[in-house]
């Protein structure tokens, strides 16, 4: 009788064990042992450890990309199918998701080549910053993204959104969600109510390498677009006058502590289209000019010379 006593008790202890070894910040982690250690499957089956204890921050950008580009080549569940830019220089990732290259600490290589023959350089969100080319490309460094605009659209509401209480309680709701980050780098947050749309501005010192704000942009885009990469699946719904706000788009803009160094080349065929028109036409329109002012000046030679020749 003593014996299956403590054989229950055994149970009980791995059983509760086993349900306090998980990973809280990510939905894919593996997580076994004792003491606790949990991974991600990349690349062709690989582990990729990571932390998951609740005092680090949320898992490193590169290595949840590099899982979900496993995820889905094994056909797993991955992604779904007033704001403007903040400054000239900011730009929105247009080339989506790709497998890429990680430093040992989770940080983005400087130069990304997906497998391909085809490079580029990113920023520290791991987004392309310049225009692809071969494997000779350099990338001296990888370029900090030190400002994050959230373009958010929120669902309908009962009632109209108390707009002087907006900035306090997008910053708490970040604070509180992702991980204890920073909610004094939302440096402000604007709202248009007719468009249901709400700006917020998330910005650290240039030279800061202490706060990433790209990880937090990142967890935020999957719990709009998708869904949380997070264990607990309620997404992020910031309440503001008793009043929760369900979102339903998002959009990123990206600002760099360096210009990025885009050229024509990075341009669609349908602009680059709009933009040969454009100098046609005012070619053209040029060329009409001349013509035009020419001819008129040889009207103006004409007349001035007869009545010249009517005075003699």
């Amino acid at each position: 009788m003593k014996t299956w006593i403590l054989l229950l008790l055994a149970s009980f202890a791995l059983g509760a064990s086993a349900q306090a070894c998980s990973c809280e910040t990510m939905k894919w982690a593996t997580c076994d042992g004792n003491p606790c250690g949990c991974y991600l499957l990349v690349n062709n089956g690989e582990q990729q450890k990571v932390d998951c204890t609740k005092s680090t921050p949320v898992i490193p950008k590169c290595y949840l990309m590099k899982a979900e580009m496993y995820r889905a080549r094994k056909n797993l569940d991955t992604r779904s199918t007033l704001g403007g830019k903040p400054v000239e220089t900011a730009f929105v990732d247009n080339d989506g998701i790709y497998d890429p290259e990680c430093e040992n600490d989770g940080k983005f290589r400087a130069k990304q080549c997906n497998n391909t023959e085809k490079c580029w350089c990113v920023n520290s969100a791991g987004v392309r910053r310049t225009d692809k080319g071969d494997k000779d490309l350099k990338c001296e460094k990888l370029v900090e993204t030190h400002f994050v605009r959230l373009q958010l659209t929120h669902k309908e509401t009962p009632q109209p959104v108390d707009a002087t209480g907006l900035k306090t309680a997008i910053a708490d709701a970040i604070n509180k969600r992702y991980q204890n980050f920073n909610k004094d780098l939302v440096d402000s947050v604007k709202y248009d109510p007719d468009a249901r749309m709400i700006v917020v501005d998330v910005k650290k010192e240039i030279g800061d390498r202490t706060a990433d704000v790209t990880q937090m942009a990142y967890y935020m885009e999957k719990d709009v677009k998708i869904l949380p990469l997070f264990k607990s699946q309620e997404k992020f719904a910031p309440v503001v006058g008793g009043q929760k706000l369900e979102m339903e788009n998002i959009l990123v803009y990206y600002v760099d502590e360096e210009a990025p160094t885009f050229t024509m080349q990075n341009l669609s065929g349908g602009i680059i289209a709009v933009i040969v028109v454009v100098v046609l036409a005012v070619v053209i329109g040029l060329l009409v000019l001349f013509f035009l002012r020419k001819r008129d000046k040889k009207r103006y030679n004409k007349t001035q010379q007869r009545e010249m020749d009517a005075i003699s």
